[in-house]
């Protein structure tokens, strides 16, 4: 007969077993996602203690071991940070905003604090230096520069990442921002008021729950999904076109416009009619705002808001294959999903999100210089552009010179910058400078895109060394694969005198493969 557990037994026993500790939580998962079979009623589940074994045998050897076998022995494991939970690594402002290809804030304190340790033997910054970022991206640099008490410069040349490096450290009014978010919330919802699109939506969820407690019951129907019970493809699809007839049926009830007229922007084509409409209500809301730092925050809000209300499949988030505009099979969740039809849930949700981060980093930030400049870092004037924004930080950088940077080049032919915020652009009407990217991967990756990163990489820290302190450091982050950095650095009149090579854990990637990048150590010959 099976052995039962308890979830606070199989916790337990985990823990002994892992020799980590696993929570309850962690057991609640397993059973959610069909990884164990539930057993019992709600007062009183238990799992089958063979189930555990059998999903945790692969993960008795440890991660630390096979990735060491798989990507060599100079795997620096302190860089992994696996010690942190997401909550930790997307602490506070962090995320504000959604961005491909940013590095998590522990990586960075590692760097910029003034700890020494086996691996970092000595100090690097201290308090009132000034570090650069010439390709900022989403602004992690600049805040836990801020942090520590460290003034940044940043630069990117897409004007709306720039916008929301900017909005994390800048220092705001909060009452002013909630009370603007109040007011666009009160004004939305009687806008909302005024369309069938909620009560579509409220009918549709009632009979999308009936549909799926009868056909995905949860968490048995992933479970035989698991074992290969049940054919998931063929049964879903199956399943998705049945529930299909109830869902045309009250599209048609409601007169639900699912499609745009036109799909000549990204915003015609990746969003359902009402949607849009909601999307240009809020937006022409924000231009009434009077303060440009609220005007700001705000606008981030939305584009974080539109974002999630594409209309595309859970599990294509990251992808945008074709646009979805009915109900489907959805492999993430194991049942029918239904694409949103209003932003009001989600413009609520990161509005709440949005001010409690913004709270929590202000209770850490110092009194810093800390910006942002939009520019192209192989040629900007670092001084004249600071000048436009803030003469005192000009001064100071004029003065005091830049003592390093640390800094996320692109990898080639991996990323469009531009394009995964595409929507923004849209609806803000910043100018995209997609020609400027280097490294984009529209340029693929091919002889001549690499040699045009190796020339592009070079200009930059060419540039930048106008700034910088006789006796600078910089750290760079990459994955090299194509040894490309040995001849950035000879190119820019420097030497690379260290390599941190770091497990790469948290990838957003499906490939959760073993991954590693190098922090190289830079200095002037």
């Amino acid at each position: 007969m099976a052995e039962l557990l308890s979830i606070k037994e199989a916790s337990q026993w985990a823990s002994k077993y892992l020799e980590k500790n696993v929570t309850t939580s962690n057991i609640s998962y397993l059973i959610q996602y069909g990884r164990v079979k539930k057993m019992g009623d709600k007062g009183s589940i238990q799992v089958v203690k063979e189930d555990l074994i059998e999903y945790y045998k692969d993960q008795k050897k440890s991660r630390q071991e096979e990735w060491k076998d798989q990507l060599g022995e100079d795997l620096n494991w302190a860089l992994s940070f696996e010690q942190y939970k997401e909550a930790e690594t997307t602490k506070h402002v962090h995320r504000l905003h959604p961005y491909k290809g940013k590095f998590i804030p522990q990586l960075v304190e590692y760097f910029l604090d003034k700890h020494t340790d086996k691996f970092k033997k000595e100090v690097y910054f201290k308090t009132g230096d000034i570090v650069y970022d010439p390709f900022s991206g989403s602004g992690t640099t600049m805040v836990q520069a801020c942090e520590l008490g460290i003034h940044a410069v940043g630069n990117d040349v897409s004007a709306f990442n720039a916008l929301i490096g900017n909005c994390k450290v800048t220092k705001y009014n909060l009452d002013d921002v909630q009370t603007e978010i109040n007011r666009i919330s009160k004004e939305l919802n009687l806008f909302l008021a005024n369309h069938k699109t909620l009560a579509f939506e409220d009918r549709l969820l009632k009979e999308l729950n009936i549909f799926n407690n009868k056909f995905f019951p949860v968490p048995d129907y992933k479970y035989k999904v698991k074992r290969k019970e049940i054919d998931e493809k063929s049964y879903g699809n199956e399943k998705a076109k049945e529930f299909m007839l109830t869902y045309n049926k009250l599209v048609t009830e409601y007169n639900i416009k699912l499609r745009q007229d036109k799909e000549d922007s990204f915003l015609d084509k990746w969003y359902t009619q009402h949607i849009r409409d909601e999307i240009q209500f809020v937006f022409d809301e924000i231009k009434k705002i009077k303060s440009l730092d609220t005007k700001k925050i705000v606008s981030v809000i939305l584009s974080r808001t539109i974002r999630s209300c594409r209309a595309t499949t859970h599990a294509d988030l990251a992808t945008l294959i074709e646009p979805v505009t009915t109900t489907y099979y959805c492999s993430k969740h194991g049942k029918i999903c239904k694409p949103l039809f209003s932003i009001f849930k989600w413009w609520e949700t990161y509005s709440k999100d949005t001010v409690k981060r913004l709270i929590e980093f202000d209770k850490l930030r110092k009194e810093t210089f800390n910006i942002c400049l939009t520019g192209d870092s192989r040629n900007i004037d670092i001084i004249k552009e600071l000048d436009k924004k803030n003469p005192n930080f000009a001064k100071l950088v004029e003065k005091q010179k830049i003592k390093g940077i640390f800094s996320s080049p692109p990898y080639v032919g991996l990323i469009d910058y531009h394009e995964q915020h595409a929507y923004a652009y849209d609806l803000f009407g910043f100018e995209r400078k997609d020609e400027l990217e280097i490294g984009p991967l529209f340029r693929g990756q091919g002889r001549e895109a690499k040699q045009s990163y190796i020339q592009g990489l070079s200009d930059v820290l060419n540039n930048a060394k106008k700034y910088l302190v006789e006796d600078f450091d910089i750290f760079l982050v990459a994955n090299d694969k194509y040894n490309m950095y040995p001849t950035i650095a000879e190119n820019a009149g420097m030497q690379i005198v260290n390599q941190y090579k770091r497990p790469v854990l948290n990838r957003t990637e499906k490939d959760k493969g073993a991954y590693a990048e190098i922090i190289f150590h830079l200095k002037g010959k």
